[in-house]
């Protein structure tokens, strides 16, 4: 930004339509800034970022949906659908997109058993793996117990939901919020205070925020990280040498258990909203070498997944950045309603689909994502 600049304060809202946006910034001796306000898309690398966008980049809004949060979108392609999940209290079904239909149509779908709250998810071997963020005695699992925040699979086809894990020794996971799974199909993924902020979880957590990895093969799992205050984001980079967390502790929930759920305590941009790198070991059990590679430009970085080719992607409120390796902004595709996560769809995987709080987009541009099993 120039000297001549001002960019308004936020109004520690923790939802991010109420606070004024980057491109919302004035800039006195630059009348063409204006243009920003209405455009699809933002560069800020002329070269690669006109690379990716490549020769006739789209970005159009699709759906109108609830003024919620919406997360975990994740693509199956038996069934040619993308899944998404409402973060509202008592809402149970996935909202599925029929790609197959033209144009593309939105239902809602009952997983049996419901997956409460999907938080995010990851499509691998054939299924569905969520992190679910509910909990609630009226919703019981197919093992007979109450349903509670952990790790779940569906079977698209079949409907049929099964839960893998859901406490560490005894004490039931708080928020799993984020998922991916790697090569030797070990569960990677983050669990946040997030659910009991957003009322889906009638149990204050009993677990510091951390990130683990979990083996279905044997029902190890493992503690990988626990220095982030509200770890959120999880990827891999293409190699698998590198994984990728956020911390978006910027908003952060009440946790009173004899209050009952509060919400959350006002945005506070202090605090991190930020992405980190890790090196994964040799072994590809273990992380270290914690560094933070970018601070989100307004709101916080939710959902991160990696593009084919390494970049990155951040859902941050007014759209999707972009960044390379090294955290460097390249694009952000914009919004005009609350990006929170991101996914690709497709035979290539070459369709980005964007849901959050009261929309969903499709944009076309030449950044296709991982081939996955």
């Amino acid at each position: 930004m120039p000297d001549d600049f001002y960019r308004k304060p936020i109004n520690n809202s923790f939802e991010p339509s109420q606070d004024p946006p980057y491109e919302a910034t004035k800039i006195s001796d630059d009348p063409s800034w204006e243009l920003v306000a209405g455009a699809d898309f933002l560069v800020f690398d002329r070269v690669r970022g006109l690379e990716l966008l490549g020769p006739a980049p789209k970005n159009e809004f699709r759906f109108t949906i609830a003024e919620v949060f919406h997360d975990a979108p994740v693509f199956d392609p038996l069934t040619n659908e993308l899944y998404f999940s409402q973060l509202a209290p008592g809402f149970l079904p996935q909202l599925v997109v029929n790609l197959t239909a033209s144009p593309p149509s939105l239902s809602n779908q009952t997983a049996d058993p419901p997956l409460y709250s999907g938080n995010g998810a990851w499509y691998h071997g054939g299924l569905i793996y969520y992190c679910v963020g509910g909990g609630n005695r009226s919703i019981i699992e197919q093992s007979g117990n109450v349903s509670r925040p952990g790790i779940y699979t569906l079977n698209a086809t079949s409907g049929k939901s099964n839960v893998l894990l859901n406490n560490y020794f005894g004490y039931y996971f708080n928020s799993c919020d984020d998922i991916t799974v790697d090569a030797k199909g070990d569960v990677w993924f983050t669990d946040n205070d997030y659910s009991w902020g957003n009322s889906v979880d009638e149990y204050a957590p009993v677990l510091g925020s951390a990130s683990y990895r979990f083996r279905p093969s044997t029902g190890a799992v493992n503690i990988i990280e626990d220095t982030l205050k509200q770890p959120n984001g999880i990827a891999f980079s293409p190699d698998k040498k590198t994984l990728y967390l956020t911390d978006t502790a910027a908003i952060t929930p009440e946790i009173l258990q004899q209050y009952g759920m509060l919400g959350y305590m006002d945005y506070n941009i202090t605090s991190p909203h930020t992405v980190y790198a890790f090196d994964v070991s040799a072994n590809g059990n273990s992380i270290s070498n914690r560094r933070p590679i970018y601070l989100s430009k307004q709101w916080l970085p939710d959902g991160l997944k990696v593009a084919r080719n390494g970049y990155l992607l951040a859902g941050t409120g007014g759209g999707v950045d972009v960044l390379d390796e090294d955290g460097t902004i390249l694009v952000t595709a914009r919004t005009n309603y609350t990006a929170v996560n991101i996914n690709w769809t497709g035979k290539n995987f070459e369709t980005l689909w964007i849901v959050g709080v009261g929309g969903v987009s499709e944009v076309t541009w030449d950044l296709p994502g991982p081939i996955l099993s």
